[in-house]
């Protein structure tokens, strides 16, 4: 049955190291444990990104353990000036030594080196994200200090193998409509967040990736008629089969969705896009605003992303069949190239 739903409490690896229950869930319902994982520690990858984003600028911060290697970053976009910048630094071999916790709900993740310190930490309801990132742009001294407020809701959960390779999963959550308070600095300028009007979005993942895979994400969230609404939409990575990543969250409720199609123009992110659904729900105009490329070719790892921030117009459907108007949605698509 297409878009499985799992429900019962369960370690997610079977003892050959396959998934026990490919499908989606509304929470964590199984239970990761990389000492179940049956691959080399080198192919393992944990990672938690925060992407903090408004009408007119957003930050995105990631801290992963990728097995042979670490990559930490920060990116600050500005919107109405059409700029970025991204700066990452990279870690040979932590293989574990992250300490990435096993559960989105527990554990604090903490980074430092002689320019980044950065860390994640779980408060009551709330996540926080700081940071200060020295010479992170032109001599310049990025900082960051911001409350992500989540109250109980659902969320977008994916189990997803591999056909050719059972010992490979992805295991992933995103959390939408997370309410933002506090504020980046860099250059002069303080970028603050309204918890009334800005939301922040968690993916956190978990697995064990083949080599070569390309995928396409999208993900937004905004106040409709006085409810936080989000979707979470994407394809390409593993095998789907059991459920799609296709979800909307309006008032805290997730709603389940079939395939979502991207049809981005050839040669050009930066041109109109549109996005269609197999069952009708979710039927969107994507008028991009900044385009996030970045490009990696260091022998056996090369990666080529566009990540495209701009605004979604249409409707969404919910499961009683309410018809959500979208207008003016600031929130990003990407499509991403990877092989590491």
């Amino acid at each position: 049955m297409r878009n499985h739903e799992v429900v019962t409490k369960q370690p997610l690896l079977k003892e050959d190291g396959s998934l026990r229950e490919p499908g989606w869930s509304k929470s964590l319902v199984q239970t990761y444990d990389r000492k179940q994982i049956k691959a080399p520690r080198m192919r393992i990858k944990e990672w938690d990104y925060y992407l903090v984003l408004n009408e007119d600028f957003a930050g995105a911060f990631t801290l992963s353990d990728d097995g042979y290697i670490g990559l930490q970053s920060v990116s600050l976009l500005n919107f109405k000036e059409g700029w970025e910048h991204t700066e990452t630094i990279l870690n040979a071999f932590p293989m574990g030594k992250m300490q990435m916790p096993s559960d989105s709900r527990q554990g604090d993740i903490v980074y430092r080196d002689k320019r980044l310190h950065m860390e994640y930490t779980l408060e009551e309801g709330q996540r926080r994200i700081r940071c200060k990132f020295d010479n992170f742009y032109q001599g310049k001294t990025f900082r960051c200090d911001i409350t992500l407020v989540q109250p109980k809701m659902d969320t977008m959960v994916i189990a997803t193998p591999w056909k050719e390779k059972k010992t490979a999963f992805y295991y992933n959550q995103k959390i939408n409509c997370m309410p933002a308070k506090g504020k980046m600095e860099y250059d002069g300028k303080i970028y603050r967040f309204d918890p009334s009007t800005d939301f922040g979005t968690l993916d956190w993942g978990r697995g064990v990736w083949t080599y070569d895979n390309r995928w396409y994400w999208g993900s937004g969230n905004q106040m409709i008629d006085g409810k936080p609404f989000g979707f979470n939409i994407g394809y390409g990575f593993g095998d789907t089969t059991a459920a799609s990543e296709n979800m909307l969250f309006y008032d805290g409720k997730c709603h389940k969705l079939d395939d979502v199609t991207f049809h981005i123009p050839d040669g050009d992110y930066m041109k109109p896009w549109k996005f269609t659904s197999s069952d009708g729900r979710f039927e969107m105009n994507f008028e991009p605003v900044l385009d996030r490329a970045a490009r990696t070719n260091a022998l056996i790892i090369e990666s080529d992303q566009h990540q495209v921030f701009g605004r979604m117009n249409g409707k969404a459907v919910l499961d009683d069949g309410t018809v959500i108007e979208v207008k003016d949605m600031m929130c990003f698509a990407e499509d991403v190239h990877n092989r590491y």
